[in-house]
């Protein structure tokens, strides 16, 4: 078992990363990093000692001083390198530069100096070090105007605002879960790689992605149908639009019921996509699910009877109540990174109708059990 300490585990791609990793306690153990460790050599000290394999991502890449996200990021390394040589640390070194490296901007500039005074602790002290170069990443839980385009976007999207497209050239992507995957690979290894250039994973003008994410908007956001995903990038990029909505405000959604002298008539849902549709009754008082997905697409439509559905982001302690009644038929849609359960809160049998978006695979279940 190896122990990971995440500088910026708390941030972007580092939540992802530490969210992933619990996912294989057996493999891994994670080591808790606090952005106060930079502020005590001591404590820094402490933290790179427990370490078999630190994956540097604390950095700043946005401030209105260029000067300011320079000196920063640049002071970071230097921490981190003298924690290191205090400690005679054996760890490998992971680190997160990026393509901006050969721009002609302070950021990429400190990005490529970080990945060289790393590179060179590690020559001169026996270390191991790897410096991986990456593209644009996106994906759930990326901050508007902060970490992508793509997070901007969507953030707007599905807060009454509407996106601007300032330049319209071809970008690089990688999604963050792809990413992730890239730097357990490394971990795993444990091999050294001074220049490690991470290959994007699709190649996409803004306009096209802008296009995409407006044609979700249009069938998901506002009538609940689930899109054509032709793609990975399809995928991934909706599952990234599907985190930026006003969870609490959006569920549950009332369906459209038609009744006659003969009953009632629902849609419970219209499919661009294929997938596994489940039917099931549950007594008073018992609840199922309690488990969370990394990529799947899920729907709960309650249709009879009354539910509890509850929803909390795995690493939060804000539990999301939603409730709903089959004399007003609704559906709870499920966010990726999200666990999840339903209970029958009523004195009957609970009728429940399950879609989600591949049929179940014991060996690939993307099914993760955590208590809301």
């Amino acid at each position: 078992m190896k122990k990971i300490g995440i500088t910026g585990q708390n941030g972007f791609v580092g939540s992802h990363l530490y969210n992933t990793l619990a996912l294989h306690p057996e493999k891994f153990e994670r080591i808790s990093f606090e952005r106060e460790f930079f502020d005590d050599q001591d404590k820094l000290n402490g933290f790179v000692q427990q370490c078999d394999v630190i994956v540097h991502l604390a950095a700043m890449n946005r401030n209105p001083d260029p000067e300011v996200i320079y000196n920063n990021n640049i002071d970071l390394v230097k921490k981190l390198t003298q924690a290191l040589e205090n400690t005679n640390s054996e760890a490998h070194v992971i680190f997160s530069s990026s393509s901006q490296e050969e721009k002609d901007n302070l950021y990429g500039k400190s990005k490529k100096e970080g990945r060289e005074l790393l590179a060179e602790w590690a020559e001169k002290k026996g270390g191991k070090f790897t410096g991986m170069v990456i593209p644009n990443v996106f994906g759930p839980f990326g901050k508007p105007n902060y970490n992508s385009f793509i997070a901007t976007f969507c953030h707007k999207l599905t807060h009454g605002e509407v996106p601007s497209i300032d330049q319209d050239g071809e970008v690089k992507l990688i999604y963050v879960g792809e990413l992730v995957q890239e730097m357990i690979k490394e971990i795993e290894s444990g091999e050294s790689k001074k220049l490690y250039e991470v290959a994007p994973t699709s190649t996409n003008k803004v306009s096209e992605v802008l296009q995409k994410l407006e044609n979700y908007k249009k069938l998901y956001f506002e009538n609940g149908e689930i899109p054509v995903l032709e793609t990975k990038f399809d995928l991934n990029l909706f599952n990234t639009f599907r985190c930026y909505f006003d969870i609490k405000n959006h569920y549950p959604v009332k369906f459209t019921q038609h009744t006659d002298p003969r009953g009632a008539f629902v849609e419970v849902i219209r499919l661009g996509i294929g997938g596994q549709c489940s039917f099931s009754t549950t007594v008073p008082g018992i609840t199922r699910g309690n488990h969370f997905h990394t990529r799947k697409i899920e729907r709960f439509a309650v249709i009879k009877g009354k539910a509890l559905i509850q929803l909390r982001k795995i690493d939060t302690d804000e539990v999301l109540d939603f409730y709903l009644d089959g004399n007003e038929p609704a559906y709870v849609d499920m966010p990726i990174w999200y666990t999840h359960n339903i209970k029958n809160i009523g004195e009957e049998e609970l009728y429940t109708i399950f879609w989600i978006n591949e049929p179940f695979n014991p060996e690939d279940s993307d099914t993760y059990f955590v208590e809301v």
